[in-house]
């Protein structure tokens, strides 16, 4: 689950660490409100959105009136942002960050993260910081540094030196550096983030360090223990399909393709979505409605799948251990009716009563193709897809 940046930026500050002084807004006049409750002559009016790239995009502006921070506010607000992270439907700017200006001399760029390979947290560090990261770490890789962490020693003080100096400070900036990083680390395993970003991360004038930016996204399996995080997700953010497969507890992923899948376990929804590429087709998503898959988890199923105007059909693919095939049968048929699916509708049962359930799909009345084997559920899924 993702944050926007203010909500990242209030974290930050509870847990004691210094950043740029903003206020969040949802209207332009309430931006303007904020700007003026700031104080000074130049103000930074940022898009709240969960996707990087915005300063290219235009959803970061330097004003210097507060009129021109209602300005700003008003053609952010209430529009969707296209950036490179987010292309080509963009996400909805439903509230703006007013920021003040600080003093800069450099902009680096700082990341923690989870590396699933070496089971650690990894720091990624660059003293190119700024909105071409990316084209740094792709075309100059040796000015990208890193370190890992021990899990039970967190960061230590000789890697907070190391990537000091490689980063070029000295004075009250290395001083700074040395100091926020292993807070950054203690927030990141207080709050079960599987990202913490901050870019940039500025030098001012004076010599301190701060997070001009930040991007942090929390785990979803620890939000049951995090409710206070969990309360902050944001769905105009995600695809409308993964926002309702989030409220009715099933795990769905958009993609692009147009067969959609229903299958309960996600190491059958991978060999499935495997088999319809095998088969010449494309999958529409990945949706897992667990082992435990009931009548109503397949009616939810379905209805989220044909919020997809790209499915032309439907395969589910079933195993029956927790639940038995029939009663799953039965569940599909009474969802079909319920949801009044009008594409065609492939389905594999294996398992308990398997030749019962199949029975009760051909007996239904309902244009419902019942497969013997998966690889004939994927053909016949293509087949009809086409």
């Amino acid at each position: 689950m993702n944050l926007h940046e203010y909500q990242a930026k209030q974290l930050l500050r509870s847990a004691n660490l210094s950043t740029p002084r903003g206020v969040s807004a949802a209207s332009a006049d309430a931006a303007m409100d904020a700007a003026r409750e700031l104080g000074g002559d130049a103000w930074v009016v940022k898009a709240q959105i969960h996707a990087g790239g915005r300063g290219k995009a235009g959803g970061v502006r330097l004003v210097k009136s507060l009129d021109a921070v209602r300005e700003a506010a008003a053609a952010m607000l209430g529009q969707k942002l296209v950036t490179i992270q987010n292309a080509p439907d963009g996400q909805p700017v439903n509230r703006v960050l007013v920021e003040e200006t600080l003093p800069i001399a450099r902009e680096l760029y700082l990341s923690l993260l989870v590396d699933r390979e070496r089971e650690r947290i990894a720091i990624v560090a660059s003293a190119a910081g700024g909105m071409d990261i990316e084209e740094v770490a792709r075309a100059t890789p040796e000015k990208v540094f890193g370190e890992t962490c021990d899990p039970l020693l967190g960061v230590q003080d000789f890697q907070c030196r190391a990537l000091a100096f490689a980063l070029g400070l000295a004075g009250e900036a290395y001083k700074d550096f040395c100091h926020l990083l292993p807070q950054l680390y203690r927030v990141f395993v207080a709050n079960d983030l599987s990202l913490l970003e901050i870019n940039p991360l500025v030098v001012t004038t004076d010599g301190h360090v701060l997070p001009l930016d930040c991007k942090m996204s929390v785990d979803d399996n620890a939000l049951y223990r995090r409710k206070a995080l969990a309360e902050l997700r944001d769905d105009s953010q995600i695809d409308a399909k993964e926002a309702a497969a989030h409220a009715a507890n099933v795990n769905y992923v958009a993609l692009t393709g147009n067969i959609g899948c229903m299958v309960n376990g996600a190491g059958l929804a991978m060999a499935t979505m495997d088999l319809i590429q095998l088969e010449g087709g494309t999958p529409a998503n990945f949706l897992d409605v667990g082992g435990g898959a009931t009548p109503e988890t397949v009616a939810q199923g379905f209805k989220i799948i044909l919020l997809d105007a790209s499915v032309k059909a439907v395969l589910i693919n079933i195993f029956g251990g927790i639940v038995r095939c029939d009663v799953i049968a039965e569940g599909i048929v009474q969802a079909v009716k319920e949801v009044g699916v009008k594409v065609p509708v492939v389905v594999r049962l294996e398992g308990t009563n398997a030749e019962l359930g199949r029975t009760l799909l051909a007996e239904s009345g309902l244009a419902i193709l019942a497969a013997e084997s998966l690889t004939q559920a994927a053909k016949l899924a293509v087949e009809r897809a086409q």
